[in-house]
């Protein structure tokens, strides 16, 4: 029986320390002026006076004590609002970034397909044109100087002949004049010889 008397004293011995220790945990981990607002209402209410009144439940808060649980709201409203403001600030610098970056892109991207048109184009007279219709009108050039070589080379010929023909042709008429005037010439001396003769004979 004294055994038992003493095994029951120990026990609640051990559960009043239990208890003790779990109320300064929790005084110490509920403060006034400290913590979150959470905690401080935990402790506002866990310490104000508690009284029943027509059925129903009160509690006396200290006057001091709400306005510190305000001035303490207040500030964290503050801070929120200030991170909130700072998040905003970092999300619009961050949209302007994303719109410098767009617009850089977008630049890179004109340039890119200038440079591909160019590197698929060739200028000709301060004119880009494709390789495909350079090539055209490049063959279209030596086609039309090829044809123009061809139709020269042709009328020179022609003209080459003719000038062989003329040149013939005034041949055998110098060749005809010197004939005639050489058959001119005999004849007008065979009649100046007659002629002398004539005088010849008339003198005599």
């Amino acid at each position: 029986m004294k055994y038992l008397a003493k095994t029951l004293f120990v026990l609640s011995l051990v559960l009043c320390q239990t208890m003790n220790s779990q109320v300064t945990q929790e005084e110490k981990q509920l403060k006034r002026n400290e913590g979150s607002v959470d905690n401080q209402f935990e402790y506002v209410i866990s310490k104000s006076y508690t009284y029943r009144g027509n059925g129903k439940v009160y509690k006396n808060v200290q006057y001091h004590w709400l306005t510190e649980l305000k001035a303490s709201i207040t500030d964290s409203l503050k801070v929120k609002d200030k991170n909130l403001a700072d998040t905003k600030a970092i999300v619009d610098t961050q949209a302007k970034e994303i719109e410098s970056l767009k617009s850089e892109l977008s630049n890179t991207q004109q340039k890119l397909d200038n440079i591909n048109a160019e590197k698929d184009s060739m200028s000709l007279f301060a004119l880009q044109m494709s390789k495909s219709g350079y090539n055209i009108l490049l063959w279209s050039i030596i086609a039309g100087l090829l044809a123009l070589t061809l139709l020269f080379l042709y009328r020179f010929n022609s003209s080459n002949s003719d000038t062989k023909a003329a040149k013939l042709k005034l041949e055998e008429v110098e060749t005809e004049y010197e004939e005639h005037r050489r058959v001119a010439l005999e004849r007008e001396q065979k009649v100046r010889r007659q002629l002398q003769d004539e005088i010849n004979k008339n003198k005599s």
